[in-house]
């Protein structure tokens, strides 16, 4: 039967697919006695071959997709499933206990991999994950139930989940991944910039699209007005046809800025600027015509993986940005981890408020081989391009001065050994705690650079998670208040002859961007695909109008005036 959740509309865009369903099943067992062991040995054997030849192939899938190394993950997993001194031990279990194969399988495979944590080796740590692995995918056999493989993917689908991990996002195959819907999740979460830096349309934040959509239903999501339609009528399906071949045709008119500068209808140049994870993004850079990368999220060169990447790893994917960008400036962010982005491997411990928590440049000062490893990395790889360094997190101007002062060191010791550097390489912040913003002027004095990271600057100053949907109507990017913090901190930049940019969503929003331009924000840094849209807008703009607009919002009092305000000097 026809239905139709709400959400938040995360990535533009139209797609149409049958939904799959990526949601970890229930694989909770109960203890049976049995009269047949010999028959639940053939069972247990059986689901064993099966999630053999799985994994055979999902490895070589990863080989196909995603090189040698990420295969060799899943060739630890089938030593695992052959080993006879952990089906062995199941084996006896099943027929000495006549206990059915699920519970024999739970307890063996829970014995091994306690005994395989509690060990001092790293190697036989990663043993135990291992087993983890390949003993839940048997069971799910056992259980009869499905565990999700988005890597293996084979036709056109909507991806429905809880939520995505960016790990979850690397895996899905844009050949076949439409789009996706998700129960919880911002248009901030990191599911949503993937979703949009992929160019796929995106709903968040539906609370139901689990409980709603089933494997295979026809889906359509409507990543522009934040809607998704379950089994939609043959109506509703042509009507959303006509309205994607609509979108498709005003991206092809964008397309025509795609090499012209960015300049308002009174001639007043700004630099726009796209956010990207991996250097695979750059394509993307190009299509789009960005002028510069103005956030280049490190992350994802730790995430995905077993063990910290190595100096080299890092330098070639540096070097590729920089070489790729052909002499355009390019902002690295060092490592932001923490929050709601974790790195198994580093073991930190939980927090009850890990966005105000032990994450980006305070683990970095912290850990200072992880960080060091990184500024060499960087440095190294700066003579290949327009290299900026961007600190993120900065709380203090202490904590600046100590990044800065890492960085001089490695610099210092990697010249002394020869080694060349970029001779000029600009260090500035990300700007997303509020006493950051409030100091701006004497920040200002001393970084080459500020970038407006809005996401958090938002769920900071609003004290509301910018990943709860149930407080998501208090993420305002429209708020006088924030709106004053971004004048601030771009005045004070200006006072001191520096630059201003912004890297938060806040940077390609159709509604902010009249007001950023008024502010006199020196760079706009967005997702790829929000690039075309925001020039196509700049160049129908004039800045000292735009000026007057933001002067008169900074004295509103609420966001609905802000944004009547714009709507109404836009339209005019």
């Amino acid at each position: 039967m026809a239905s139709m959740l709400k959400g938040i509309a995360a990535s533009n865009g139209i797609a149409i697919a049958k939904a799959y369903r990526l949601i970890e099943p229930d694989l909770t067992v109960q203890k049976q006695t049995i009269t047949a062991p010999a028959e639940e040995t053939a069972r247990f054997q059986e689901a064993v071959n099966v999630s053999k030849s799985e994994l055979q192939a999902i490895r070589d899938n990863a080989e196909k997709q995603l090189g040698p190394d990420k295969a060799a993950i899943f060739d630890a997993h089938l030593l695992v499933l052959s080993d006879p001194e952990l089906l062995g031990p199941i084996e006896d279990k099943i027929q000495n206990e006549q206990v059915n194969a699920e519970f024999a399988l739970k307890e063996t495979a829970d014995m091994f991999v306690m005994m395989f944590e509690q060990m001092d080796n790293e190697y036989m740590k990663e043993r135990a994950a291992d087993i983890r692995d390949v003993t839940k995918r048997v069971l799910a056999h056992l259980l009869g139930v499905q565990i999700p493989n988005p890597s293996m993917i084979s036709e056109e689908v909507i991806i429905i989940a809880e939520d995505l991990t960016p790990s979850d996002t690397a895996q899905l195959n844009r050949t076949y991944v439409k789009g996706f819907t998700t129960n919880i999740g911002g248009r901030t979460s990191h599911s949503a910039i993937m979703a949009r830096s992929m160019e796929i349309p995106a709903v968040v934040g539906t609370k139901e699209a689990t409980e709603s959509i089933q494997n295979g239903d026809l889906v359509i999501v409507d990543g522009i007005n934040g809607e998704v339609h379950i089994n939609p009528t043959p109506e509703l399906v042509q009507k959303y046809e006509q309205e994607h071949a609509a979108y498709e045709e005003q991206k092809a008119e964008w397309a025509k800025l795609v090499n012209e500068k960015t300049v308002s209808a009174d001639g007043r140049h700004v630099e726009l600027a796209a956010n990207i994870g991996t250097p695979k993004d750059l394509e993307g850079v190009k299509n789009n015509g960005g002028e510069a990368v103005g956030l280049y999220r490190t992350e994802f060169l730790y995430m995905g993986r077993d063990q910290l990447p190595t100096e080299d790893e890092q330098f070639d994917a540096y070097k590729a940005v920089l070489e790729g960008m052909e002499g355009k400036p390019v902002v690295v962010r060092t490592l932001d981890i923490g929050g709601d982005k974790e790195l198994p491997y580093l073991d930190l411990p939980k927090e009850m408020n890990p966005f105000l928590g032990f994450r980006a440049i305070r683990l970095c000062l912290e850990e200072q081989d992880i960080f060091r490893t990184q500024l060499r990395a960087l440095l190294r790889a700066s003579k290949y391009g327009n290299l900026k360094i961007m600190f993120p997190m900065i709380a203090t101007l202490d904590e600046f001065r100590q990044a800065k002062a890492i960085l001089e060191e490695e610099k210092q010791a990697l010249l002394n050994s020869g080694v060349e550097v970029a001779e000029r390489i600009e260090t500035g912040i990300m700007v997303e705690i509020p006493s950051t913003a409030v100091m701006a002027d004497t920040f200002a004095k001393e970084v080459d650079f500020f970038s407006i990271g809005t996401n958090d600057l938002i769920q900071y100053t609003m004290a509301a998670d910018r990943m709860n949907e149930r407080v998501s109507y208090l993420y305002q990017p429209y708020n006088p208040a924030i709106l004053r913090l971004v004048k601030m901190v771009i005045d004070a930049a200006h006072k001191e002859g520096k630059w201003a940019g912004m890297c938060g969503e806040m940077a390609g929003d159709e509604t902010a961007i009249p007001l950023l331009l008024g502010l006199g924000l020196d760079e706009f840094s967005m997702s790829a695909t929000s690039i075309l849209r925001a020039r196509s807008l700049i160049k129908r703009l004039s800045q000292p109008e735009m000026e007057q607009l933001a002067n008169e919002v900074l004295t509103m009092r609420t966001a609905e005036e802000v944004v009547q305000a714009v709507q109404s000097a836009v339209t005019k």
